[in-house]
């Protein structure tokens, strides 16, 4: 019964994953006619299916060097983990706040595993916050060099060209990083050591229709209300967020692409006027993610421990 409740809550989490993630991969090209919508979901889909099946760092990361998920009952942990996650996420969607899932989910797995007893590396845990804060300050920081190239390097008839290089590139990060905490929830659900083509390509398909659901919203969110929007801007952005979250993808350190590409946008406005950059909306998008792994921690160990108490 357990496995089943999971792999539900697998399949609702990957959904959900798109509606948060798949607008914010899109938005910085919505001003650029080179990737259509329709051609770029697809080619995310592709991406979140194969990548998986060459490199699968991130998702151990989720599965083991957070918390030890092989114990009994670890099955229910992981859908209090995130149920924690998504209800944090929830709430400060619902109050204008824009998060990362991946904070809630890295909270969510370490609340629910201190609250169910599990073996929890703090060592790990920590190294997690550490990469997480440090991919948005690196992608802004090669956002405002890269602008900068790009307006000698360029002219708009050729910036199309720059931007299917950069959506590539953080196309492939994403499913090499921030896209694998779905597979890694399936795992868990199976009992699975690796992925398999079948899983991928089940959590490609959920993505995709949840991105689908939520590109307005997540697209409007980055691409208008962080910065006074050029196309350069989200050029910059892409080819940084993809190389921050890449880099960190070789070391197995799950981080947060949304947060890189908003890094990245602020960066680029910064490098042409720190006027561009609204920095109201940049605030609240900051101190969401610093709300968004503690509460999803405590809500997940508040949580765990209510459940293992009704199971007992």
């Amino acid at each position: 019964m357990d496995t089943v409740v999971l792999v539900v809550v697998a399949g609702l989490f990957a959904v959900i994953t798109g509606v948060n993630d798949g607008g914010a991969l899109l938005a910085t090209g919505l001003k650029l006619p080179a990737v259509k919508p329709a051609v770029g979901i697809l080619l995310m889909a592709v991406v979140v299916a194969a990548v998986p099946l060459v490199t699968f760092q991130v998702a151990r990361t989720f599965t083991t060097r957070l918390a030890a998920f092989d114990q009994p009952g670890a099955q229910t942990a992981m859908v209090v983990a995130v149920a924690g996650a998504l209800a944090v996420v929830a709430v400060l969607n619902a109050r204008g706040r824009p998060t990362s899932l991946t904070l809630a989910v890295v909270g969510g797995i370490t609340g629910a595993g201190l609250g169910w007893g599990l073996p929890v590396s703090s060592g790990s845990v920590g190294l997690v916050l550490l990469f997480g804060v440090a991919a948005p300050i690196a992608g802004g920081l090669l956002a405002w060099v890269l602008v900068r190239v790009l307006v000698i390097v360029t002219t708009p008839r050729g910036l199309p060209r720059w931007h299917w290089a950069g959506f590539l590139l953080q196309t492939i990060a994403y499913g090499a990083n921030d896209g694998q905490k779905m597979l890694a929830v399936f795992m868990i659900a199976l009992g699975l050591t690796r992925p398999t083509l079948a899983y991928t390509s089940l959590v490609a398909v959920l993505f995709a229709l949840g991105a689908m659901y939520g590109l307005p919203k997540a697209g409007r969110s980055l691409s208008r209300e962080l910065i006074v929007f050029r196309p350069a801007h989200g050029v910059a952005a892409e080819l940084a967020g993809g190389t921050a979250v890449a880099a960190c993808s070789a070391v197995g350190m799950p981080v947060s692409m949304t947060q890189a590409i908003a890094g990245g946008l602020i960066g680029a406005g910064v490098a042409q006027g720190s006027g561009r950059v609204r920095w109201f909306a940049a605030v609240k998008i900051a101190v969401a993610w610093l709300l968004t792994l503690p509460a999803s921690g405590v809500l997940a160990w508040i949580l765990a421990i209510v459940v293992k108490g009704a199971k007992s």
